[in-house]
């Protein structure tokens, strides 16, 4: 193949070294630009050559993944990420998700009316340099953000462990790292008002001569600050001298020279049809891009509403088939469709990057990923040259700096059949849509022309004096999407570590932290109130157990023997919610014995489909029902019908009711629709819901033990004091108990069996999706027989099933123990706790459960019976 980068070697002498894969990455053109003549011409960054888009993502994800093993765990949770605009705002961005728990901010040449400068700089070798920083929360930059939360998680309380600001380490992100002029202008910036004692420098590539790399490492000194660098490549560029003005020259020789702007080897399309306007759905409350910052949780809601926003540009592009041929199938793109370009603007990269990258996933079209740009670069259609071809347009986004010329490389004559133009409705203006606009340079180059509109967002606080008028389309009357505003009304999820022991995209937590307020009552004392009618259990909490050393080994022993099971089962319930639900459903689990399936449930759908599931944690209460607030959440960030409740397993079913009743409250009362309200969970002896991995009643390990193996969460707590009308439901975080935690252990152990269960996992799927899976209640009513009979009369005091029996020894004040009759290894720790807490174990025939547990009835510190009399002490 020839070398992009060829044809402006051979004619100014410009020499490119570097390792072997340099040339791949890179080409060379040239551009009016009076500071350097020649341009280095990404192949994966996607912005002047169309690229795929899973190729652009990935390039900036691995670099991404490499910051994170170099900051460490708590590095990278310290860690804010800064991405230059405009060609670095799309691979900033997707070196934060690399990051996975890092914001993100990008540069931005976009004065935004009403929302404060945080800082600026110059980018001395660019076509355009001034940059603003307009981050939506002030603290962002200085690293104050979260640092108290940070400095409670360990267990700081001042000296020279203390955390501080200057601790967060800066992640700063460019496609080329050449002099090292502009790192070094945005770090002495930045540092004079933000100092830190950390930066780590991240780009494509990094041209640095001897004597730039030199000079960094002098600035390090001199500020008293560690610099890194991480890159995916390292080269240098050799500069004749006089190159500067022999490129100037070359370049006007050959302006001169072209007949046309519009782009060699082009040609009009034959079968251009009239560009139409897609609507994406764009979630409320998720910015456009990292302009004013950009968050772990925006980035949660972008992922789970991506699927549905690239089924609506399949299903357009499938329209303009069917408009020209009738007898194509509904939903099949035309026959020509064989290559489709999505087309950022300028500094909106992500965005279009994003839908690109599920667009891929969803058609059998060639997909490709690029962005119009302000930089004015020279087109040669050589294929020793980057820059082939060049389209010319009036900017119509109305910039500050005023009207001027704007370009998109490489698309015409490149044989795509639909192209997809992707702006932000600041840029759905007049001009756009005028005859010489962007959309009318693109028609005789593809067939067919979307239009696709991302809201541009505007902080709530911002306070502009005028709001550009809506942007209408002349022809066709379509007003651009009003700009939004994020509702404050709800906070965010709560993410580890700095609430829970949990990786923060395994799950967020709508809940409120109440790990500061004293909560826990003896066993004895909460007993007492609960059957008295003094208190509900969800007002105060059971002291936290603090398992023996030989429990411990227990349990160990029974998650090296159930984790096969325990996989086996996950992978049967997810792959039928997968089947039955769709192929991105939201998991919700209902905290705390829910969360870790759910998490087991999300690692399953990677493991195997290569998806990140949504995964949230919600409260729901016996007697009180769901966390109304938790649902409020859910239905303003996702499609209600998306959400699948998650739980462990069921019992005699009472949660399973609860929920069902909660839901059809909250949707009567709320007037939000589409909620499902039945449970997914991995055990279902009880025969209580339809979507279950078994109806097997056996140890699930994560049941023997509280909140050392749910992530360090308590119980979930609803108290009129403490959780108000707009607040979440409360619990706590147990940082002090990590010595002991298991959670990641449990969580790892099963899931390094997935590979092995696979081909039965298959097998159980088919199985189940042929059957009948109807609720029986064969539980409930063994229930009801178990509290008559043993003189209990109240269905809340039987617990049934492993799991319940094991919650009743280790939060309540348990009476006896029924266990069936040889039931084995999975009651050896239901044998060691009774054991331990003197409560007798009763062998049972004909039980439908393995165990049951049989709660204190009439309880009182006096130790009555269910009779009411004195009973013996054990």
């Amino acid at each position: 193949m020839v070398w992009s980068g060829s044809w402006v070697a051979e004619r100014l002498g410009v020499e490119l070294v570097g390792d072997g894969e340099l040339r791949e990455l890179l080409g060379l053109a040239l551009r009016r630009n009076p500071k350097r003549a020649h341009l280095l011409v990404s192949h994966v960054l996607g912005k002047h050559v169309p690229q795929y888009p899973s190729v652009v993502y990935g390039a900036g994800f691995e670099l991404g993944r490499r910051v994170r093993e170099l900051l460490g765990e708590a590095g990278t949770r310290r860690a804010v990420v800064l991405g230059y605009a405009e060609t670095a705002t799309g691979l900033g961005h997707a070196v934060a998700d690399g990051l996975g728990a890092a914001p993100y901010l990008h540069s931005t040449r976009r004065p935004v009316e009403g929302v404060a400068r945080a800082g600026g700089f110059e980018e001395s070798h660019s076509h355009a340099t001034s940059h603003l920083l307009l981050p939506e929360d002030p603290d962002l930059l200085a690293g104050d953000a979260g640092d108290a939360g940070d400095a409670a998680d360990a267990g700081e309380t001042g000296g020279a462990g203390e955390t501080h600001a200057s601790d967060a380490v800066l992640v700063l992100v460019d496609d080329e790292f050449s002099t090292g002029n502009t790192v070094l202008n945005t770090i002495r910036a930045l540092h004079e008002r933000y100092p830190r004692n950390r930066y780590v420098i991240v780009a494509l590539v990094d041209m640095r001569s001897p004597d730039d790399r030199g000079r960094l490492a002098e600035f390090a000194a001199e500020i008293g600050a560690r610099i890194d660098l991480v890159a995916r490549n390292s080269g240098t560029v050799r500069l004749p001298d006089g190159v500067l003005e022999k490129g100037q020259a070359l370049v006007a020789a050959q302006e001169a020279a072209q007949a046309t702007t519009v782009g060699a080897g082009s040609s009009p399309h034959p079968h251009a049809r009239p560009c139409a306007r897609v609507e994406l759905g764009w979630p409320v409350g998720v910015p456009d891009g990292g302009r004013h910052g950009f968050t772990p949780a925006h980035r949660d809601r972008l992922e789970a509403a991506l699927p549905a926003m690239a089924d609506r540009i399949v299903a357009a592009l499938g329209e303009g088939a069917r408009s020209e041929d009738a007898a194509l199938p509904d939903g099949a793109l035309d026959d020509r469709a064989r290559r489709v370009l999505v087309l950022g603007f300028e500094e909106l990269m992500y965005a279009p990057l994003r839908l690109a990258t599920a667009l891929e996933d969803r058609i059998g079209a060639e997909v490709r990923y690029s962005t119009t740009t302000r930089s004015p670069v020279l087109a040669v259609d050589d294929p020793g040259y980057a820059i082939r071809t060049r389209l010319v347009f009036p900017a119509h986004d109305d910039p500050a700096d005023g009207p001027g010329d704007r370009y998109a490389y490489n698309v015409a004559g490149a044989g795509f059949d639909a192209i997809v133009a992707v702006v932000d409705s600041t840029a759905d203006t007049p001009e756009l849509h005028a005859p010489d606009g962007l959309l009318a340079r693109l028609a005789p180059h593809t067939a067919q022309v979307l239009l696709a509109v991302v809201p541009s967002y505007i902080p709530p606080d911002a306070t502009p004096d005028a709001t550009p008028a809506a942007a209408v389309q002349p022809e066709a009357s379509v007003a651009a999407p009003e700009r939004q505003e994020e509702s404050r009304m709800l906070p965010e999820p709560l993410r580890g570590p700095a609430f829970s022991s949990y990786a923060p995209d395994e799950v967020g937590w709508l809940l409120q932290d109440l790990s500061d307020t004293e909560l826990e009552a003896p066993t004895e004392e909460r007993e007492e109130a609960i059957q008295s009618g003094g208190a509900h259990y969800a007002e105060s909490l059971p002291v936290e157990y603090q398992p023996s050393e030989q429990y411990q080994d227990l349990f160990k022993a029974a998650l090296d023997l159930s984790a096969a099971r325990i996989a086996r089962a996950v992978g049967a319930v997810t792959e039928t919610v997968l089947a039955e639900r769709g192929p991105r459903p939201v998991l919700v689990s209902l905290a705390r014995a829910g969360t870790p399936v759910g998490v087991l449930m999300r690692r399953w759908a990677r493991h195997r489909h290569g998806v990140d599931l949504p995964h949230y944690a919600v409260s729901i209460v016996r007697g009180r029902g769901i966390d109304a607030n938790a649902l409020r959440w859910l239905a303003a960030h996702h499609n209600p019908a998306d959400v699948v409740f998650v739980d462990g397993w069921t019992g005699k079913g009472a949660i399973t009711r609860e929920l069902a009743a909660a839901v059809a409250e909250f949707e009567d009362s709320d007037g939000t629709e589409g909620f499902n309200p039945e449970i997914a969970v991995l055990a279902d002896p009880g025969g209580c819901v339809r979507t279950y991995g078994t109806r097997e009643d056996f140890l699930i390990p994560s049941a023997c033990l509280n909140s050392t193996v749910s992530g360090l969460i308590s119980r979930t707590v609803l108290r009129s004091d403490l959780v108000g009308p707009e607040d979440f439901h409360g619990a706590k975080f147990y940082r002090e108990l990590a010595g002991s935690d298991v959670s990641g252990h449990f969580l790892d152990t099963v899931a390094e069996r997935f590979g092995e269960v696979t081909d039965a996992v298959d097998a159980d799927v088919k199985e189940l999706l042929a059957a009948d899976r109807a609720p029986t209640w064969e539980g409930w009513a063994a229930v009801e027989r178990i509290s008559e009979e043993y003189g209990i009369h109240d269905v809340n005091l039987v617990k049934p099933g492993v799991g319940e029996t094991t919650r009743v020894l280790l939060r309540r004040v348990p009476w006896k123990i029924l266990a069936k009759r040889g039931a084995g290894a999975d009651l050896e720790h239901i044998r060691l706790l009774a054991r331990q807490r003197g409560v007798p174990v009763e062998e049972v025939d004909a039980l439908p459960y393995t165990c049951v547990g049989l709660i204190h009835p009439k309880y009182t510190r006096g130790a009555t019976g269910a009779d009411g009399k004195a009973v013996e002490s054990k």
